[in-house]
């Protein structure tokens, strides 16, 4: 073959063609949450002359800092990510062929929606795979194992609805790739890149802190596996402070630094700040709010509560927990910190938010807190369930395959509609609801034409007439601009085309790679 060709037999070309197609095809032109909105706009101040928060805003988002004035009171990570995105979102925005458009969803957002997701979903598929074949998987479980991340974790939701949760899974693993480089080969610049990859979540998120430390335990997991003692330990310890520490001191230095810019201290964070201006308008506050549930109920909640449990939106999870502890005799060492460092991290973050008032994350699929950190426990699921499948009884590998098929088809249903749909619908239904089931009666209820006859149209969702539009139609961008109506008709048709076209391609790369890892 032709060196020129001879990518086309990498499956790892493949892999990433298949992120990105993915991540193209579920997009709806929106950003998904007004969380995600607002860090675009605090994106838009870095280089305009807008404000980080409009008057209008307030008091529903946004916390008075220096001078009176209202800032976001989020981390600036995901609004450097996004700010490439913008500068050429608001250029092609100002086109004179779109000078009569200005609805929803804008071109702007379009643009950083497409392109930011489409840019993360891929380096994810590299990343992962990339530490997937660093745990010793073969190419096929990898390539394998990727898949199910990208198509049956609670990550594909995501890949639709922009929140931070992908850009800081990516940077986590990220974090550990390079930082397990260096554990087996001394490089020190691959010792830097992650640690300024975990360093960079900070930024995004100050309780990545959990991540960072996740890492550091993961270090330290695969030493005392392999039995590494005494004063090569030791050692170990202190090359990785002389370079990991100055790194996460700078980021902590730069958060610090946009905290005091906006609010005046190098010390508190917008939590304090929040409450105080909350307990202001509504002095009928618990005294410890935002820290107000109680801890048992923040604990059980994401793991059991059908609104929220992070074993119903993400069942490989159920399978990977089970593959850990039926195969760690069997386990290498690598494989066994990596599992055990993966669900101390998913109990840290339940822990963590355990008493916080809004632990679920509010208008989310499934526990949104927390999902950043279920995906790089499932991770392991497939990889594991095909290298042991002699070793699994039969029931074993069928369960499995079913719980693979059933995380499939939770994520497919999970792009269906926007998400505030069933959060709107449980004002109505009452408390607990059964949400997965709840959005497959949706779309059932939906392509027949029977949402009034069942009872899912309530007063809530037409209570802001965008939000009605927005979850009254399938949530990809060819039927909301046709549901809006403000597109041109020609332009309507070439979005369906182009859609049409993503989809093809998409299960013709997907089914080129299957055939290449031979499943």
């Amino acid at each position: 073959m032709s060196s020129c060709f001879r990518w086309l037999s990498d499956p790892l070309v493949w892999l990433c063609l298949t992120a990105g197609l993915l991540a193209f095809v579920v997009q709806s032109g929106e950003l998904g949450t007004a969380d995600t909105m607002h860090r675009l706009q605090a994106t838009h101040w870095l280089w305009t002359s807008e404000p980080q928060v409009f008057p209008n805003e307030y008091p529903e988002f946004g916390l008075h800092g220096r001078g009176g004035r209202l800032y976001s009171w989020y981390g600036i990570g995901q609004s450097l990510l996004m700010l490439p995105a913008d500068l050429v979102g608001t250029w092609v925005a100002h086109w004179k062929v779109f000078s009569g458009y200005g609805d929803d969803p804008a071109v702007r957002s379009i643009v950083v929606s497409y392109s930011t997701s489409i840019v993360v979903n891929v380096l994810t598929a590299l990343v992962s795979f990339r530490l997937l074949r660093q745990l010793r998987f073969s190419v096929r479980e990898s390539v394998l194992g990727v898949l199910a991340l990208l198509f049956c974790t609670t990550h594909l939701h995501y890949t639709q609805n922009m929140m931070e949760n992908n850009y800081i899974m990516l940077l986590t693993l990220t974090g550990l790739s390079f930082q397990y480089e260096w554990l087996r080969t001394g490089n020190m610049r691959a010792l830097f890149l992650g640690s300024a990859a975990l360093g960079l979540n900070l930024l995004t998120r100050l309780t990545t802190g959990l991540d960072l430390m996740a890492a550091g335990v993961f270090l330290l997991l695969v030493l005392g596996f392999e039995r590494v003692r005494g004063g090569e330990l030791w050692q170990r310890f202190v090359d990785y402070c002389k370079v990991a520490a100055p790194v996460y001191a700078f980021f902590i230095l730069v958060d610090r630094l946009y905290q005091f810019y906006r609010f005046g201290s190098f010390t508190n964070t917008y939590v304090s700040l929040f409450a105080k201006e909350q307990r202001a308008m509504d002095p009928t506050l618990p005294a410890n709010f935002p820290w107000s549930t109680p801890f048992l109920e923040g604990v059980l909640g994401p793991l059991f509560k059908p609104e929220k449990s992070i074993f119903l939106f993400d069942p490989l999870l159920v399978l990977a927990i089970l593959l850990l502890v039926m195969l760690w005799r069997r386990l290498s060492p690598e494989i066994r910190a990596y599992g055990a460092g993966s669900i101390l991290l998913l109990l840290g973050y339940v822990c963590f938010y355990a008493r916080y008032t809004y632990w679920a994350g509010d208008f989310a699929w499934g526990d949104r807190y927390v999902s950043t950190s279920v995906e790089p426990a499932a991770l392991l699921a497939v990889p594991l369930l095909l290298r042991y499948r002699e070793n699994l009884s039969a029931w074993i590998w069928r369960g499995g395959m079913t719980l693979i098929v059933a995380s499939l088809i939770i994520q497919l249903a999970s792009l269906a509609f926007w998400l505030p749909l069933e959060i709107y619908q449980m004002e109505t239904l009452g408390h607990p609801t059964f949400v997965i089931g709840l959005r497959f009666k949706n779309i059932a209820a939906f392509a027949l034409g029977r949402m009034d006859a069942w009872g899912l149209n309530n007063e809530p969702m037409t209570q802001d007439a965008w939000d009605y539009v927005h979850i009254t139609t399938w949530n990809f961008l060819p039927f909301l601009l046709r549901r809006v109506g403000a597109a041109p008709g020609w332009v309507v048709d070439a979005a369906f085309t182009v859609w049409g076209a993503g989809i093809a391609a998409l299960l013709l790369v997907c089914r080129r790679l299957l055939r290449m890892v031979e499943w």
